[in-house]
């Protein structure tokens, strides 16, 4: 019997979500993705540091922010010798509230890429699904460059995303049941809230249904896991980015994983398309405190390991 990863890949894009390329290349996925907080992980090992220290003795009077850039295209390339897709690479959090500032910095992500052999379709330059960063990433798309909106939360965002015109978004399960297991407190029962009934798994239903119902191109990609059974509950997705110790984990134990979504199979009651403006999508996200907070606070995390990130690469200067 194979693998539930092997089985997995049947329905499913198997995504790595680490900068670690020993992972990657024992896990054979086929596109990767990054985050400042991934890559601030893998700098601060000792097989990886010299890849950090070439860029800064490479770059020298370089800025942090030309030097971090340089840094995450660095990791992208290596990345991809390894997988035989895409690789995500994330626009500097701090930019989240600048829709000028993210287009320059996704182009100038790109421009690192083309000039070092790399065909920007290779290339998703991950945004946050700010009310900003997803009409930046209308302006990318607009010039051909692929993205990736993270941090998303909700179907309001998703809606917004898919009126941009976005090549793929990246909702957040593990996040979503993070928050609802915390407001539950003690009446959170772990079994009646597991497999279907889990709060991520239900917000990323709710959005493949209604990206399938009306058409949408823009890819699903389902992103962080707390556990396999959530990982199995969307089987069938378009892609789920996972981490290195459930993707071992799915690896090592025997099994079927049965598709779970499908285009042939939405249920009733789903929204039609809809074209969010500016004032909707901030009520409408608003109205979801969940939403709210947690993009908030994945704003606010990866903007500290930026800054992280940002001192590591002045210490090796």
């Amino acid at each position: 019997m194979s693998s539930q990863l092997e089985a997995l890949r049947r329905h499913t894009t198997v995504v790595a979500d680490t900068g670690d390329f020993e992972a990657i290349r024992a896990l054979r996925p086929t596109d990767a993705t990054t985050n400042p907080s991934l890559i601030l992980k893998a700098v601060q090992k000792d097989t990886y540091r010299p890849l950090l220290q070439q860029v800064v003795r490479d770059h020298r009077g370089a800025t942090a922010a030309e030097l971090t850039d340089r840094l995450l295209v660095a990791f992208g390339r290596e990345i991809l010798n390894i997988v035989p897709g895409r690789v995500s690479t994330e626009v500097d959090a701090r930019l989240s509230f600048d829709t000028r500032a993210t287009v320059e910095r996704g182009r100038a992500l790109i421009a690192l890429y083309e000039a070092a052999g790399i065909p920007r379709e290779r290339v998703l330059i991950k945004i946050a699904s700010t009310w900003e960063g997803i009409q930046a990433a209308r302006v990318l798309q607009s010039d051909g460059i692929r993205c990736n909106l993270t941090l998303l939360f909700s179907l309001p965002q998703a809606m917004a995303c898919a009126d941009a015109g976005v090549q793929l978004i990246s909702p957040f399960v593990g996040r979503i049941y993070d928050w609802y297991k915390k407001a539950a407190g003690a009446d959170w029962v772990e079994a009646e809230r597991a497999g279907d009934n889990d709060p991520g798994v239900e917000s990323v239903t709710e959005i493949y249904r209604y990206y399938k119902r009306n058409g949408v191109p823009t890819e699903i990609m389902g992103a962080s896991f707390r556990n396999a059974g959530q990982i199995r509950a969307l089987a069938g997705c378009d892609l789920l980015t996972i981490s290195p110790e459930l993707l071992t984990e799915l690896d090592q134990t025997e099994g079927d994983v049965p598709a779970r979504l499908s285009p042939a199979y939405l249920g009733d009651n789903v929204p039609t398309y809809h074209k969010p403006d500016e004032i909707w999508f901030r009520t409408e996200l608003n109205a979801n405190a969940m939403a709210t907070e947690k993009l908030a606070e994945g704003i606010r995390l990866f903007s500290a390991d930026a800054v992280k990130l940002d001192k590591l690469l002045a210490q090796a200067a």
